[in-house]
């Protein structure tokens, strides 16, 4: 048995019919996921970028004195506070990981089909919400970047991008990516950073750079997983070759050791995944090719609506 990726755009270029089928057919699919409980989980999530000024009331016991209209306070002889409501319209932007590694699949999609779902849902329902939208396509080195906007268009050139871009042979270059989004992009926004997170680097080698992007933005990494990465399955031997160097060799997946160093590797990996994201501080979503993105997403949603209550999950 030979493991190829599960989709090598990088061997032949989509025509764009084809390219536009597949993009309509993931837009209807997102689409009808895009329900009142989403939208509704997004927007009691998520924060906007600022705050407004709204009014000026009567101080009450309790209230912030720095708060304090001086003018209107002197005007009337008794304190008044200025009172704000929060700027609701947010900036979602999504970094997607273009690497080869992401064309690979064991189940029915791809990891990249699976990064352009997860975009394709949180796109549709921030559109819904009438808020901006961008993309950054990385890999080795940086590639296409589409400013925040509004507009179906838009969303759909975005999902149409993920599925099209050409796939970097070399591994991502996960801080060069951070680094440059941080001097890009100057307004706070929500940034969704979709990758297996497979670099050849040390995940620790970026985790600064990210800590300093979270401070900016709101960070939050979505890996993109597939069951064959983390658990070999007991299926004799398999042919596999590595999306990165093309280099072929075989496993044998009857050999329990093979199967635990198999696992035991993947395990590292989330570890020093976690590790990192947790000295930035950063939320994590995780996606599998093998199951629905849209449970995941809710509870992420949840976990935030909680976060920002107040209360204790």
């Amino acid at each position: 048995m030979t493991l190829h990726p599960h989709n090598e755009l990088s061997e032949r270029e989509l025509r764009i019919p084809e390219l536009m089928a597949r993009v309509e057919k993931l837009h209807l699919r997102t689409h009808r996921l895009v329900n009142t409980a989403l939208a509704g989980g997004y927007r009691s999530s998520f924060r906007g970028g600022g705050i407004e000024f709204e009014d000026v009331r009567p101080y009450q016991p309790g209230d912030e004195v720095r708060r304090i209209d001086w003018k209107v306070t002197a005007r009337n002889g008794e304190a008044y506070i200025k009172s704000f409501r929060e700027e609701r319209q947010l900036s979602v932007h999504f970094l997607v990981d273009t690497s080869r590694t992401m064309d690979f699949g064991s189940s029915q999609f791809s990891k990249r089909e699976l990064a352009a779902q997860f975009t394709a849902l949180l796109s549709l329902v921030a559109l819904r919400a009438q808020d901006r939208v961008g993309l950054t396509l990385f890999g080795a080195n940086p590639g296409l970047h589409l400013p925040c906007k509004k507009g179906k268009n838009h969303v759909l050139r975005i999902l149409r991008e993920v599925l099209a871009a050409k796939p970097d042979r070399k591994r991502s270059d996960l801080k060069h990516a951070i680094e440059n989004h941080l001097r890009a992009e100057r307004n706070r926004s929500m940034v969704f950073i979709v990758s297996d997170f497979l670099s050849d680097d040390d995940p620790s080698t970026w985790s600064d750079a990210l800590a300093s992007l979270n401070a900016r933005h709101d960070v939050i990494a979505v890996r993109v997983v597939d069951p064959f990465e983390e658990q070999l399955p007991a299926a004799g031997l398999l042919r596999v070759r590595e999306l990165g160097t093309d280099r072929a060799t075989e496993i044998d997946t009857r050999s329990k050791k093979v199967r635990e160093v198999w696992a035991n590797d993947a395990a590292d990996r989330r570890r020093a995944l976690n590790s990192a994201l947790s000295r930035a501080r950063c939320d994590m979503i995780e996606v599998s090719t093998a199951k629905d993105v849209t449970g995941p997403l809710m509870r992420f949603f949840r976990r935030r609506e909680v976060r920002h209550s107040g209360r204790i999950a």
